[in-house]
């Protein structure tokens, strides 16, 4: 999702707010084995997919097709079928790891498992983004869900419910205008700071394009959030599906040497 020329251009600046963050770092050993979290989804009686099914004309950022399916073996001649499957890393529902937007970070077959089982906190902003479609997660909003529902819970994925998943298959997901520039909610850099800074988060959800919003002009959240040793989710769906405290998300990331993320498959049990 990162154009190497804007990349360049603001790389410098932007890194200097990694001071914000790094106090709130996370980065655990890496292993194959690891604490198994709580049972979090003890006695769910539903689940949720918050996965977009991935087609070849699955909106993205640059607005270019970037997954593609050939057919190689057939029932009619060969009597099974296979695909060849072609993605940009970052298309359709999916994870950005901690090297998206660093040097040095986690690849994303290194996130350890128990941090991709979580608590999700679902912070619904879809009053304001139907308002305004440059709308961000602000720390006030995070302020708010902690004094209706209680503390952050440890390890959690904090997601925004911007209802922007409904736009999915329209323009209107990218709502670019006529200069070309996209117009959709997501995470403002001190709401990013913050979570950083005060709780034991394991990654940030949104259910758009990418964790800034649209407009941004340096990807500030980026740039802030995934060096620190977390990950973040997205083009999330279903999330008008689940509660906005209670579920555990548990998220199959890809595991392929070096990735700097890949295609999800996404679901709750609450």
């Amino acid at each position: 999702m990162c154009d190497a020329c804007v990349i360049d251009a603001v790389r410098d600046r932007m890194l200097s707010r990694r001071s914000f963050f790094k106090a709130g770092a996370a980065v655990a050993a890496v292993g194959t084995v690891g604490m198994a979290p709580k049972a979090m989804a003890q006695g769910a009686s539903q689940m949720a997919d918050m996965t977009h099914t991935l087609t070849t004309d699955f909106p993205t950022f640059f607005g270019e097709q970037q997954f593609f399916m050939e057919q190689k073996f057939n029932w009619a001649e060969h009597k099974f079928n296979l695909f060849e499957l072609r993605v940009n890393e970052h298309t359709g529902t999916h994870v950005d790891a901690p090297l998206h937007f660093s040097e040095d970070g986690q690849s994303v077959d290194l996130i350890q498992v128990e941090r991709l089982f979580c608590p999700l906190a679902v912070i619904d902003i879809r009053e304001k983004a139907a308002a305004d479609a440059d709308a961000q997660v602000t720390p006030d909003d995070i302020k708010a869900w902690i004094a209706a529902n209680g503390d952050i819970p440890a390890g959690a994925c904090v997601a925004m419910n911007s209802g922007w998943s409904g736009k999915v298959g329209t323009p209107g997901f990218r709502n670019a205008d006529a200069e070309g520039k996209m117009h959709f909610p997501g995470f403002h850099v001190d709401a990013a700071a913050m979570l950083a800074e005060t709780g034991d988060v394991a990654g940030i959800a949104v259910d758009t394009l990418s964790l800034d919003f649209g407009i941004s002009p340096d990807f500030a959240t980026h740039y802030g959030w995934l060096p620190t040793g977390r990950w973040g989710l997205e083009c999330m769906a279903n999330l008008d599906a689940v509660p906005v405290t209670g579920a555990t998300l548990i998220l199959g990331a890809p595991k392929h040497a070096g990735g700097s993320g890949g295609p999800a498959r996404v679901f709750t049990m609450f």
